[in-house]
């Protein structure tokens, strides 16, 4: 079992990926991997997925965090495939890949390289492709 959460330690927030089950764990923060041993472990039961798989999925891209945007890899007009990377954002030291959750074209873009952003604001719209809503 493998999962990113945000942690704070002494009042600065990271990224950090847990991996492991039972009492050793490892834990990835800023490329250092840490061994981590927690004795009292109490097996986690799995989360169950909800949702029926083919939910329609928004063509609206943003991020869930502010930060700065490092690169916009698409124009108007641009057809993309879901999973492409369309812009890279900066966010707490890390770059992060934004993709594209759908395929289509794209019809707006709202941002533009050195842009500093709010978390959760619409960044590049994108128009599905005909028969895929």
């Amino acid at each position: 079992m493998s999962e990113t959460r945000k942690v704070i330690v002494d009042g600065v927030e990271f990224e950090v990926t847990i991996e492991g089950e039972g009492k050793v764990w490892s834990a990835t923060v800023e490329g250092k991997t840490f061994e981590i041993e927690i004795p009292d472990a109490v097996p986690v039961a799995k989360k169950k997925r909800t949702g029926s798989g083919n939910k329609k999925k928004s063509g609206t891209v943003s991020a869930n965090i502010p930060g700065k945007v490092v690169t916009v890899e698409v124009s108007e007009g641009d057809s993309v495939t879901e999973g492409q990377v369309i812009l890279i954002l900066e966010a707490m030291k890390m770059q992060n890949e934004i993709q594209a959750p759908i395929s289509g074209t794209v019809t707006v873009v709202h941002c533009e390289e050195g842009q500093a952003i709010e978390a959760n604001i619409p960044l590049v719209v994108i128009e599905p492709l005909p028969g895929t809503e």
